[in-house]
């Protein structure tokens, strides 16, 4: 009798323990994914080992997707895979805004991704009625956030239609459809008109393109005379050292795990924006003190890694998420690990800033 009692309570805290991790353990935001809804995208089940199998390839060696013209032009469908695998795991551990802010004392992270976000809306000198660019938007979290914060309309932009579905349902549940539009494409050939925005601006997105001329080139088509376009822009710093293995390894796993072609230097960001006709108003790394460090949010404790890598195996296990799940958040993992030690080194920041302006129209 005894043992039949200890048997089915330890079946009753098994349960409650699945229950918990996978059904209540839910997102960073209230919005946001559940683990038990992790579906790859539009990867169909079946193929999502392989697919990221394929991406592991491509990017294994990040500088080189870049080297030549084919390579480069195969880097945005792998990007497309790459936020296909990602997405949902993002929005589950992390929410709906997919990038860093400085850490705020006595503010949550979400509220200080909130001030993150709307420092752009203000940069922009962002009113009512203007029409904004969101370039590379993700699921839309910086998107609502200036949305509301400015009473502006924004158009965001995605290669991912998964994405595009997902920030869609989030607009229409945040109230927020009227205002914010999304639109499938790739921001290296936008399918906007010349001069159809007030303004625009990219939250650690353009370090996916193979050349940071060519979206720089677009933005600056699609932007009025005169317009502004904020950038935050994932760059090496001066501290980054070419000759040193630990550095190397850092910056190599950051770009192998987000999908990168190669990170640029800070150094270049201004002069390539003045290539394309940009006026440079302000360049600051927003990572530098008095800021708090941004990383802080990536210091997962072993507990919680395990806690989580259960959730994913005893999901694949009863096939509610397909095989190549764990892979795909091991791989984060690892990539979070070279993130921090790229912050805390200070070789790597994803958040430098630029801000620019088109040329107003010469007068008549």
């Amino acid at each position: 009798m005894e043992a039949a009692t200890m048997a089915w309570t330890a079946a009753g805290v098994g349960v409650a323990l699945v229950y918990w991790f996978v059904w209540v353990m839910g997102a960073a935001e209230v919005k946001g994914k559940r683990a038990v809804d992790l579906k790859m995208g539009s990867i169909t089940h079946d193929k999502v080992k392989d697919k990221y199998t394929q991406y592991w390839s491509f990017f294994r060696r990040p500088k080189e997707t870049a080297t030549t013209e084919a390579s480069a032009e195969k880097v945005p469908a792998f990007v497309d895979t790459f936020y296909n695998l990602v997405t949902d795991i993002y929005e589950w551990g992390w929410g709906q805004s997919f990038h860093f802010s400085p850490s705020l004392p006595g503010r949550s992270h979400r509220e200080a991704t909130r001030v993150h976000e709307e420092r752009v809306a203000d940069l922009l000198q962002a009113k009512p009625g203007h029409r904004l660019l969101d370039v590379g938007c993700g699921v839309g979290g910086p998107m609502r956030a200036i949305a509301a914060h400015s009473r502006s309309n924004v158009v965001g932009i995605t290669i991912n239609e998964y994405q595009v579905n997902r920030a869609r349902a989030h607009n229409r549940k945040a109230g927020l459809d009227s205002r914010c539009e999304v639109v499938c494409g790739n921001f290296l050939s936008m399918p906007f008109p010349n001069s159809s925005f007030d303004g625009a601006y990219s939250i650690e997105a353009t370090c996916h393109a193979p050349r940071l001329q060519d979206v720089y080139g677009e933005v600056f088509r699609v932007l009025k005379p005169g317009g502004l376009y904020v950038s935050y822009e994932w760059v090496t710093t001066s501290l980054y050292r070419a000759d040193d293995p630990e550095h190397i390894e850092a910056i190599h796993g950051i770009e192998r795990g987000d999908a990168l072609p190669g990170l640029r230097r800070q150094d270049e960001i201004a002069s390539i924006a003045k290539e394309v006709g940009f006026e440079v108003l302000k360049e600051l790394d927003l990572a530098l003190p008095p800021a708090l460090p941004w990383w802080t949010r990536l210091k997962m404790g072993r507990i919680a890694y395990w806690r989580n890598s259960l959730v994913v195996r005893v999901l694949t296990m009863l096939r509610i998420a397909p095989k190549g799940v764990a892979e795909v958040h091991e791989m984060l993992y690892e990539t979070a690990q070279h993130l921090t030690r790229g912050g805390e080194t200070g070789i790597f920041t994803p958040m430098h800033m630029v801000l620019l302006r088109k040329p107003a129209a010469e007068s008549k």
